[in-house]
């Protein structure tokens, strides 16, 4: 190409006779030189030939800025072990319901999954299970699995085999629950001993929650002998592990196991306000929930045995108003008829320090120790009366929810006869009282005591517990028919005395309330 417009150049210029200076041709020679490089490099670049650029590739730093302390390392390593042999011994459980869920306490969130509704069709909830045996046997929650439909449970294995399992046997007072698949050879999981478990312990909970299979958090155990109320049932055993490690909905029925692998607990709740995790996760100690299942495979059903009372802790004014050196043991509020407790002489006001020998300071500590003894077995409870310790035998019963006591037709009819109430103030104690109207004395089922009027607001009464509408039948230990005699005793106190009240409520509930006297 060059070559040619040279040619050209040479041709006009002799036709023309045109003499161009040397340093001309030579400058529009060298442009031209350079803008077909230009062009050869472009063509070059777009053909596939490499071109010479700066060095792109990174040495990036692979050395660690801190050299991980041993036994950090360890914990680290135990936690990887723990996740790998227990995931297999905990499954998923989808449950087909035809009941309608029941509205409980929201602060509460048992963990069926988000697709869980109020319609009155069948609906679908998720959990977990643990797998304590080899042929199928699977222990979970009695509220994942109690309002199954036939057929309706379905169990998912860590290694995706499905199967629908049967159910077993349901104890709602504890919240356990055994299903069973037919399966051989599966991951049984370890069981521990959730006495020897220690606040501050690590623990890791294993479960499914929110649709997240197989999924594994860690904390410590945060409390010990918690007693939630989840169900309401006066009878139900609650004596929860809490622990802060992550609990949702779905990881219910799942595993709580210590840094050998061991299962300590079986998780149950959540206390919260928004339905998911804030911080607070309860599992069933696997001593209680062991028990449980073993006699729901053997039986089908629990036989538990009762005392047949109603209890409390015992606070410090109680204590003071019983005579306790200091507050301890469990108080007894009320003696239901024809129960075991009635039979061996146990008394309201009694404080019951230990059962076998064995030290019990919390209600829920006393029913956890009896709910594991059955109808016919006996114990011996060391009992605080009077101001001084006596043993007395109890041979447990089987529950009875007939505990109503009977009217006296004749005192009744007597109280129907008045037709006017005085009443009395007490401001020492916050509290105005009248005389027991004879429809209130039939409508609690009781034949004499002092109705409480009206009690002040931020009061002695008001802060332990009276309220107006309770009716006062006892003051320490003495009845009360009528408001002199509830003066008379009210009287005898100096301030800082404590009076121990018994009194009925609106639910016919016994309680035992010690107020100091201002």
């Amino acid at each position: 190409m060059l070559h040619l417009y040279k040619d050209y150049l040479s041709k006009h210029n002799k036709r023309r006779k045109i003499h161009m200076p040397k340093k001309a041709i030579f400058a529009g020679a060298f442009l031209l030189v350079l803008a077909l490089s230009f062009g050869a490099i472009l063509i070059a670049n777009f053909s596939g030939v490499k071109m010479l650029v700066a060095d792109s590739q990174i040495d990036f730093k692979t050395t660690p800025p801190v050299q991980s302390n041993s036994n950090i390392k360890g914990l680290n390593d135990a936690f990887i072990e723990i996740a790998k042999s227990v995931t297999p011994s905990v499954v998923f459980i989808d449950v087909t319901s035809n009941v309608k869920q029941k509205e409980g306490d929201k602060n509460f969130q048992f963990f069926f999954g988000p697709d869980f509704n109020m319609d009155d069709v069948p609906q679908h909830g998720s959990g977990s299970g643990v797998i304590i045996s080899k042929d199928g046997y699977i222990m979970t929650n009695n509220h994942v699995v109690g309002n199954a439909s036939e057929k309706g449970i379905k169990v998912v294995l860590s290694d995706k085999r499905e199967f629908t399992a049967k159910l077993i046997g349901t104890d709602p007072n504890t919240d356990v629950a055994v299903i069973k698949i037919d399966a051989e050879n599966l991951s049984a999981a370890s069981v521990g001993n959730s006495d020897e478990v220690q606040v501050g312990q690590w623990v890791l909970a294993l479960g499914n929650p929110l649709g997240l299979n197989n999924t594994v958090t860690a904390g410590i155990v945060s409390a010990l002998g918690r007693n939630i109320s989840v169900t309401g049932d006066s009878y139900a055993i609650n004596n929860y592990i809490q622990t802060d490690a992550v609990i949702n909905p779905g990881n219910s029925g799942g595993a709580l196991v210590d840094i050998n692998g061991s299962v300590i607990g079986i998780n149950a709740a959540i206390k919260t306000t928004t339905g998911y995790y804030q911080g607070y996760g309860f599992a069933i100690p696997i001593n209680i929930a062991k028990n449980v299942a073993a006699e729901l495979i053997k039986f089908g059903k629990i036989d538990r045995g009762y005392i047949g009372v109603s209890i409390k802790d015992v606070d410090s004014k109680e204590a003071k108003g019983l005579g306790l050196d200091i507050a301890r043991g469990v108080l007894i509020q009320n003696v239901i008829k024809g129960g075991a407790g009635e039979d061996a002489g146990l008394k309201t006001g009694d404080v019951i320090l230990s059962v076998d020998k064995k030290e019990v300071n919390a209600a829920n500590q006393l029913q956890t120790v009896i709910g594991s003894k059955r109808p016919g077995e006996s114990v011996v409870l060391s009992v605080f009366r009077d101001g001084k310790s006596v043993d007395i035998p109890v041979k447990l019963k089987p529950r009875s929810d007939n505990d109503a006591a009977n009217l006296n037709d004749n005192q009744l009819k007597q109280k129907e006869e008045q037709s006017e109430l005085a009443s009395k103030q007490f401001d020492n104690i916050g509290i105005i009282v009248t005389e027991l109207p004879p429809v209130i004395s039939k409508q609690y089922e009781i034949n004499s005591g002092i109705l409480i009027k009206e009690v002040a607001h931020f009061s002695e009464a008001f802060n332990r517990g009276l309220r107006a509408g309770f009716v006062i039948i006892e003051a320490d230990k003495q009845k009360t028919e009528n408001i002199k005699q509830l003066e008379s005793v009210i009287s005898g106190k100096n301030k800082g005395d404590v009076v121990v009240f018994k009194v009925v409520t609106q639910a016919k509930d016994i309680r035992l309330v010690a107020l100091e006297i201002q």
